[in-house]
């Protein structure tokens, strides 16, 4: 299970577009000497098509690219709903008015030129990224809290003597949504989403839990040890039977001969104060890990 509800606060991940091998290997090495996950492309198509396949936290990009520009691969990160709200910078050569404008009119957050000092893109980078977490408290698709939100009421749970979690995992939804399309991923995570807004509703307490997700595969419910277990049978009991309706009528019968990891199922992580005292997020992410239910 990979719990990146827990990785709100390790690696930021940077996407560094330049076709000048040497100055990208330097911004590499100088980035991930600051603790940055980088990630290199010196063609348009590839920084796309990398982007959509692992999102960057923030991308620093060149106008002159040997195929597409600059621009046209900022146009494109914007027409996906995985990239639409990713910040850009653009370093380049260009300084003419109209080329800053240009770019700032497709929602690039910042305009760097060529030669630049590299401890203030750091401190540019830093502050973008900053301004982009104050910004991100709820999913655009399904509408709950995510990221820093959860990331505090986590924290805050921690802090009282007697809590649980929930943990529900959708697997399969990356190939799922690599074989139907966005669309169809959204409205899966849309749905369960509401499934399990209703579970809460049905078997917890409605008025004091908590629902939020860090991505559109992992949801975290933060609910109390008298609850935690109801919850959990409720869940299993609208979406086990429910996911298989998201495939084409046509699909349906074959989906047993289907890779569990392949196919949209469904896992659930129960912990609570009861199995042991944990007084921090990294602590409750490695019981989960150990966590067998």
């Amino acid at each position: 299970m990979v719990f990146s509800i827990f990785a709100v606060s390790e690696q930021i991940k940077l996407l560094i577009v330049e076709d000048d091998v040497d100055l990208a290997e330097m911004l590499k090495t100088y980035f991930q000497s600051h603790g940055y996950q980088v990630t290199t492309a010196s063609w348009g198509e590839d920084a796309v098509q990398t982007a959509l396949e692992n999102v960057p936290d923030v991308a620093v990009l060149d106008i002159r690219l040997p195929d597409i520009d600059g621009y046209e691969v900022c146009r494109r990160l914007r027409q996906h709903r995985l990239t639409q709200n990713l910040p850009v910078i653009f370093l380049t050569e260009r300084r003419d008015r109209e080329d800053k404008l240009a770019g700032l009119e497709l929602g690039a957050v910042d305009y760097i030129t060529k030669p630049f000092d590299i401890s203030e893109l750091r401190l540019r980078l830093r502050n973008t990224l900053r301004r982009a977490s104050l910004q991100t408290m709820n999913s655009p698709i399904t509408g709950l809290p995510e990221t820093r939100l959860v990331q505090e009421q986590l924290e805050n749970m921690l802090a009282q003597p007697e809590w649980a979690i929930v943990l529900v995992e959708i697997t399969g939804l990356g190939k799922f949504r690599n074989r139907y399309g966005f669309v169809a991923a959204d409205d899966v995570a849309r749905a369960v989403s509401l499934m399990l807004t209703n579970a809460i509703e049905e078997s917890g307490n409605k008025a004091d839990d908590f629902i939020g997700h860090a991505d559109l595969t992992e949801f975290i419910i933060v609910t109390t040890p008298e609850k935690y277990q109801a919850i959990k049978e409720s869940c299993l009991t609208r979406l086990v039977p429910s996911l298989p309706y998201f495939y084409p009528a046509a699909e349906r019968e074959t989906l047993d001969e289907i890779a569990e990891t392949d196919r949209l199922s469904v896992r659930i992580t129960t912990l609570s104060s009861q199995d042991g005292a944990i007084s921090s997020v990294p602590e409750l992410r490695a019981a989960l890990k150990q966590a067998d239910n």
